[in-house]
């Protein structure tokens, strides 16, 4: 590639919103029309987290916040993060199209009622900064591959004053294969490689303590890794 700007430098946020704005507000919409990996996705999710055997209820708080980053209609939040604790959590989100984040209120009614929802944020991850000290996990999936590389590690490093003592970053997304990272021009995104997504949180200050690769997802698609990052 020698010569040629790196695949990151072509992401555009503006072209990124324009393309999630033309998506429907569905599940359907959110997984590229592959609705039916849902189910998968979220049991993989719930045992990879199982396995990070994080203190059932943080000294901090009896309700641990936790939040949903690029959360879309809240599919990942209902399906799993709402009911880490028994229950007993609170979970913010943070979603930079509104249409979603309108959506994601209709479909979490029933736990924004129960106080499980806190803040809903329609803000690009770009410019979220989390509180310091305030999260039990901080939880991105599907949505790093629209940071720039330097981006990225800005935003894992204000992750990492954001989480309380023993808590956790989880970065769930798309692997492209070796050796080069792919740039997508239908949503201004980037799909990394598993070498230089190492590489970035190493550059943000945070080890890996597991990664795992999603099973059962159909062959066609990218592989899909979980990676849980605290820091040095």
């Amino acid at each position: 590639m020698s010569g040629q700007a790196p695949p990151d430098a072509f992401i555009d946020a503006q072209k990124s919103l324009e393309y999630w704005n033309s998506v429907d507000a569905t599940p359907n919409g959110m997984l590229g029309g592959f609705e039916s990996v849902s189910r998968v996705d979220l049991v993989g999710s719930r045992t990879f987290i199982a396995k990070l055997k994080l203190p059932e209820t943080p000294a901090t708080s009896a309700r641990p916040r936790v939040v949903d980053c690029g959360a879309g209609i809240g599919r990942v939040t209902k399906g799993f993060l709402s009911k880490l604790n028994g229950g007993r959590v609170c979970v913010d989100i943070v979603e930079p199209v509104e249409k979603f984040t309108d959506q994601a209120r209709v479909n979490l009614k029933e736990e924004i009622d129960d106080g499980r929802i806190g803040e809903i944020y329609s803000v690009g991850l770009e410019s979220w900064v989390p509180e310091e000290e305030a999260y039990w996990v901080i939880w991105n999936q599907w949505c790093l591959g629209h940071l720039q590389d330097q981006q990225l590690v800005d935003y894992l490093e204000r992750c990492k004053a954001g989480i309380v003592p023993g808590g956790v970053i989880v970065v769930k997304e798309n692997i492209a294969p070796d050796p080069d990272d792919i740039y997508d021009e239908a949503d201004s995104s980037v799909t990394r490689t598993d070498p230089k997504l190492r590489t970035l949180f190493r550059q943000a200050g945070l080890k890996m303590v597991r990664t795992e690769v999603q099973r059962g997802l159909p062959k066609q698609l990218y592989q899909v890794r979980s990676y849980a990052l605290k820091p040095f």
